[in-house]
């Protein structure tokens, strides 16, 4: 998705505009995916500040169980493009994008979906779950405990082997 911005670069600090998002773009992984929400570009001394707030779903495996979900995603965005050319001269600006920033191209474009993808992966989290209370799965045969509990003994580590003798007759199964 590309928003065109030259003009706004060429309006007064402080002037805004709002965007509504409905669109579809490609995951960090290839899949296709739908983002809604809206952002607001607010022009600065120095480029535009993109802030906003996109909601989507993205398909994850769960840490525990391992099944397929999707997983939602709010995603805030809160970055500062920087244009390569001076708006006014159309001379190159030295700088600009070399800190890894964002950039606002040649042709006063920005392109939300760099932006985009790059937010998603930092949204992404480190041990996606498909439910706070997911069960996992059986450390012997490896069912779904989600399902329904299998029949295996609970093993009991051996470093807790004493601890067990407090409680006779109350082994679990998993």
């Amino acid at each position: 998705m590309i928003i065109d911005v030259s003009q706004q670069l060429k309006q007064p600090v402080g002037s805004t505009r709002h965007y509504h998002i409905d669109e579809t773009i490609d995951s960090p992984d290839g899949e296709k995916l739908a983002v809604k929400g809206g952002i607001e570009l607010l022009r600065t001394d120095r480029g535009i500040l993109m802030i906003g707030v996109l909601d989507t779903r993205i398909k994850a495996v769960c840490s525990r169980c391992l099944s397929d979900f999707d997983q939602p995603l709010s995603i805030r965005i809160e970055e500062e493009l920087l244009p390569v050319l001076d708006p006014i001269t159309g001379a190159y600006l030295p700088g600009a994008g070399e800190d890894g920033a964002f950039i606002i191209d040649e042709n006063g474009e920005i392109d939300l979906g760099e932006v985009l993808r790059q937010y998603i992966l930092l949204a992404l989290p480190m041990k996606p779950l498909c439910r706070e209370d997911c069960a996992g799965l059986c450390p012997s045969c490896g069912h779904n405990l989600n399902l329904r509990p299998c029949k295996c003994p609970r093993a009991i580590d051996p470093r807790f082997a004493e601890l067990a003798k407090l409680f006779p007759g109350k082994e679990r199964t998993a």
